[in-house]
């Protein structure tokens, strides 16, 4: 996709490498979602949602049979920790990521259907997923 970088790490080296060059920058923070009990429930947005960078490298852990992640970055992207309040009281943080400029997102990518909208016309935010990890500059 335009404007994306995109790297297979295969060693924590390579992880490291990738994303602190992207940043442009080996001081950087490691975000993951931080959720103490896994439990199917629903959940509603706490106080306090924060937005933590406007330039970031995201991981994404591929079933293997050793360590391997698919790792990038997007032009024109945010990212946030979002509080989260379960049904059963327990709280948990979430990362969420912007793409702010879909306008090269292909018509039929599931996001753009799923939200039925054109690209370009909205950014288009989710959560990431319990191992990803998002590298974001200090």
């Amino acid at each position: 996709m335009e404007g994306e970088d995109k790297y297979c790490a295969k060693s924590l080296e390579s992880l490291i490498e990738f994303s602190t060059s992207k940043l442009g920058s080996r001081n950087v923070n490691v975000l993951t979602n931080d959720v103490k009990t896994l439990t199917s429930q629903e959940y509603e947005f706490g106080v306090g949602i924060k937005k933590i960078a406007d330039k970031s490298a995201v991981c994404h852990e591929v079933y293997y049979p050793y360590a391997v992640f698919y790792c990038h970055t997007f032009a024109k992207t945010r990212t946030y920790m979002i509080p989260l309040v379960g049904a059963d009281g327990s709280k948990a943080k979430a990362v969420a990521t912007c793409h702010l400029d879909t306008s090269a997102w292909h018509p039929k990518h599931l996001a753009i259907k799923v939200l039925n909208v054109k690209p370009g016309t909205v950014p288009v935010c989710h959560f990431l997923h319990t191992n990803d990890m998002v590298w974001i500059p200090k």
